[in-house]
Parts: C-alpha cells; sequence; structure tokens
C-alpha cells in the first residue's frame, strides 16, 4: 500500500486543508494519514480563526508518523509561522524524504493569512529546496518573486525565479488571470510547458489548491514522474470542479468522489 502525508491546517468545513488532502489520496487509492499544524474555524464563506499548534506537538506527530508506518511522499500546506516551518524542514531531513509537494499558503482565497510575513525567508530557504514540486498560485508566485505577474509571459519569468529558490519542478497555476482559458506553467529547469483549459465557470470553488497538490503527491506516491503525476492530478481536479457540489453559503467545495 503506497503512503502519502499531508502536513497543514484543518478544515472545520471539510473542503479544503488537511480533509480536503486525505479526500483526494483516498480517491487515488493512496493510504493518507496527517500531522496537523494549525485548527481553522473554516467553512464556505472564509476562515473565522486559526490557532497554530506548539511546534513540539507538530515535531511529535511527524515523528510518530514517520518513525513507525514511514511514507512514500509528503505534501505541505498552511504552516503558518517560522516556528513551523523550521520544525517540519528538520523532521523531515532526518527522516529522509525526498518526494516533497510544497504547495505555499499565504493567504486564503478569502483574504485570511495563512503564512506570517517574516516567516517567507525561511519557505524560500528551507522547505523550497527540498521540494520535488512547488505548487504557487499566481498571487503566491509574485510574493515569492517579488513582481506582480498580469500575464502568461510573467508566468514564465516567475517560473524560472522560483525554480532559481532550489525546488525540482515549478507548477505555477494561472486561474487567477482573467479570460476564458486558465493556463498553467510547468518548469524544471529545461523545458516550459505551457497547460491551456478552459475555465469552468461558476461563482467560485473551495479546495481546488489543496486538491491539487494532494492529488500530484498521490501519484508521486505511486511512483509516477512528476509530469504524469500532474497529468493525472489536473484531470482530477477539473472534473472535480466540474461536479463539485452546492454546500454551504459561499465557495462550492470540489466533489473529491468523481471518477476519472
Amino acid at each position: 500500500m503506497r503512503r502519502a502525508l499531508t502536513i497543514g491546517g484543518s478544515d472545520s468545513g471539510g473542503g479544503a486543508g488537511i480533509q480536503a488532502d486525505l479526500k483526494t489520496f483516498t480517491a487515488f487509492q493512496v493510504y493518507g494519514m496527517s500531522v496537523v499544524t494549525a485548527v481553522t474555524a473554516q467553512n464556505t464563506v472564509g476562515v473565522q480563526r486559526i490557532e497554530a499548534l506548539p511546534p513540539d506537538l507538530i515535531a511529535a506527530q511527524l515523528i510518530s508518523v514517520l518513525g513507525d508506518i514511514g511514507i512514500d511522499t509528503a505534501k505541505t500546506g498552511m504552516l503558518l509561522n517560522r516556528e513551523v516551518i523550521a520544525i517540519v524542514c528538520q523532521v523531515l531531513d532526518e527522516f529522509g524524504t525526498k518526494k516533497i509537494v510544497v504547495d505555499p499558503l499565504m493567504k486564503a482565497g478569502t483574504g485570511a493569512v495563512l503564512l506570517e510575513e517574516d516567516a517567507l525567508d525561511l519557505l524560500k530557504t528551507l522547505l523550497l529546496p527540498m521540494a520535488r514540486v512547488v505548487t504557487p498560485n499566481l498571487d503566491e508566485a509574485s510574493i515569492l518573486c517579488g513582481e506582480t505577474i498580469s500575464d502568461v509571459a510573467g508566468m514564465k519569468e516567475a517560473a524560472r525565479k522560483i525554480k532559481a529558490l532550489g525546488p525540482e519542478y515549478v507548477l505555477l497555476k494561472g486561474g487567477h488571470l482573467p479570460g476564458p482559458r486558465v493556463f498553467d506553467i510547468i518548469y524544471d529547469g529545461n523545458k516550459m510547458e505551457l497547460k491551456d483549459t478552459p475555465r469552468i465557470l461558476g461563482e467560485g470553488f473551495h479546495g481546488i489548491g489543496c486538491t491539487f497538490s494532494a492529488a500530484i503527491a498521490a501519484g508521486l506516491a505511486k511512483g509516477q514522474d512528476v509530469r504524469e503525476a500532474i497529468e493525472a492530478a489536473h484531470r482530477y481536479v477539473v472534473a472535480s470542479i466540474r461536479y463539485s457540489f452546492p454546500l454551504g453559503k459561499g465557495r462550492r467545495p470540489l466533489n473529491h468522489f468523481v471518477k476519472i
């Protein structure tokens, strides 16, 4: 049985964060485990409260999972502050974890801060060099490279700058650009690939980034190469958006039960 670990914040509404990751792992028939870094009061409307867990408790969770069951891949989400990033990187490094997918969460779709400003340097210098794949959206990529991104040319330049921070692959998600099509960039330092997908119209969806990165992690756990994992994850996310649920009063949660 292939095993994947998600490290991040909870979502009491179940549509994003660790809950979405575990649903995604199950959809890909991968045994999912979790390490909680923060507890949130969150639903389809927004994030009402965040409480970070102590770093020593986060370390204890990591050691508990890695020292007993072991993992084939790990995925990080909300890490919130410097202390959390430092301890997560330390423990993953001590256990020799190699296949790491980094979803560099900084703000929720509704604006809640998910990464403290003074933690950005550790995200860049400690975590990104450990990543097999990093999956920023346009806002996160703009922060990582220090420039506003407004078109595909800017996305390509940002991918080059983020690659220079040390990850093996950059998947830059362009869903925030306006227009009838969604453009994503995949860059490994040599090949720059542009994915072009028709936009699925709607009033907003909940948990796309979490689900996409978790699906990539599941593919890596099953032995797929990075581009295979991204392609399978992309198909799954598109289908889960297309058949998303009309639950709650805000953005629609994705349909993690969808078959691809």
